[in-house]
């Protein structure tokens, strides 16, 4: 990270790290913790990243995530840049690679690689739930089949299994609605096969644009550290879109 200019006050300075179980083939995955009360809005036109409306939390968490954007494509291709916002709200990557931004509560972080390796890549923070929040979210995040035994949980198992399948089915939507371009919800998924090293599979439970049945399988990984879990779900590069690119 050679850029002379000083990182924005509130955001600490991105790290090229990767606390998941599992790397990924040229997967670069930053991140920044940032504080809205320090925010700068000076420092949007110093790092050439577009000013955003609303509160200065909003503001403070999109530039966080533009920050590690720029940093995670200076690693991959060796320029900096920051991925603009779409008519869909989502950030457009350069040809040739795909991407994810996330942030929450005070965290952003970034995973992108190269499109000849990546069809598609969904990165998701959240903030474990309380058990009370967990109970109150669980008939919307889980299917039946999900909330089978939900109720012969502990506290702690509930609030875990809530945040775990909310995370990895929001890493799910990143991953694949730029392939679909077609927006689909909680229920439309399911995860199973979750093991204690931090693997899972998702399962679609309807069908979508393209290749995209209803059965079809992905996998996702995910990991807690600091009160947060992180989750991530990969789609490897296809044959056909590789030729294409």
């Amino acid at each position: 990270m050679n850029d002379q200019r000083p990182y924005p006050r509130c955001c600490s300075t991105p790290v090229d790290h990767w606390p998941l179980p599992e790397p990924l083939t040229g997967v670069r995955l930053l991140s920044t913790s940032f504080d809205p009360a320090l925010l700068d809005p000076e420092d949007f036109d110093r790092w050439g990243i577009p000013v955003q409306k609303g509160v200065r939390k909003r503001q403070a968490e999109f530039l966080a995530g533009r920050l590690c954007a720029l940093e995670a494509m200076r690693g991959l291709t060796g320029k900096p840049f920051v991925p603009p916002v779409g008519e869909d709200r989502a950030p457009q990557w350069p040809q040739g690679i795909v991407g994810s931004i996330t942030h929450s509560a005070g965290w952003a972080g970034v995973v992108a690689g190269h499109r000849q390796h990546w069809d598609g890549l969904g990165l998701d923070i959240e903030r474990l739930l309380t058990p009370e929040r967990a109970d109150r979210l669980a008939s919307e995040i889980l299917t039946p089949s999900e909330l089978e035994g939900y109720a012969l949980m502990s506290l702690g198992e509930r609030a875990a299994l809530v945040t775990r399948t909310f995370s990895l089915k929001e890493s799910l939507f990143k991953a694949l609605y730029p392939l679909v371009r077609q927006r689909f919800y909680f229920q439309d998924a399911a995860v199973a096969e979750v093991t204690q090293h931090g693997t899972a599979r998702l399962h679609l439970l309807i069908d979508l644009p393209g290749d995209w049945r209803k059965g079809a399988e992905l996998d996702g990984q995910f990991a807690t550290f600091d009160g947060y879990l992180l989750s991530l779900v990969c789609i490897p590069a296809r044959p056909s879109s590789v030729a294409s690119i």
